[in-house]
């Protein structure tokens, strides 16, 4: 019978620290990458909302003799139909432009509201913005430059 060598039989201590060491290198590069997309989908999904509803609101504009839907409080001229007025009636020649009011992913809000005021002038918890004629979306100064999402024409923050 020949004896067996135990060296022979697994793993030194020493190579299992190496093998630990370069997972954790590799787990420091890679989840940062991962912690981040979500952040980054967000600020993606908010951009495409933006166009979708900003192509909406043009459509109801040619829609209602140039003239774009009161969203101070509410989407309502929006999610329903409307008449060439621009009043919200049950059998509305117009409309609906949005199945539902757009949630802003950063907020977790679909509120509207707006003003004339100047920009800067957005409100914790408000989803959106109606600006003069523009829709912009809500989101915190840091938030906003986290994600990369510094077009004014796109964003209010607070």
């Amino acid at each position: 019978m020949q004896a067996r060598n135990h060296r022979q039989q697994g793993f030194t201590l020493v190579e299992i620290l190496i093998v630990v060491v370069i997972l954790g290198i590799l787990a420091a590069i890679v989840i940062p990458q991962f912690t981040n997309a979500g952040e980054t989908a967000k600020a993606n999904s908010l951009v495409t909302q933006l166009q979708t509803i900003r192509s909406q609101l043009e459509l109801y504009r040619v829609q209602h003799s140039g003239n774009y839907p009161t969203l101070t409080t509410n989407w309502n001229q929006m999610t329903s139909t409307t008449d060439v007025a621009g009043t919200v009636v049950a059998t509305g020649a117009f409309g609906p432009y949005l199945q539902q009011p757009p949630v802003n992913p950063f907020e977790n809000s679909s509120s509207v509201s707006g003003t004339d005021a100047a920009d800067g002038t957005a409100a914790s918890g408000v989803g959106w913005v109606w600006i003069s004629g523009q829709l912009k979306a809500v989101l915190t100064v840091a938030k906003a430059a986290e994600v990369g999402l510094t077009n004014t024409n796109d964003i209010e923050t607070y």
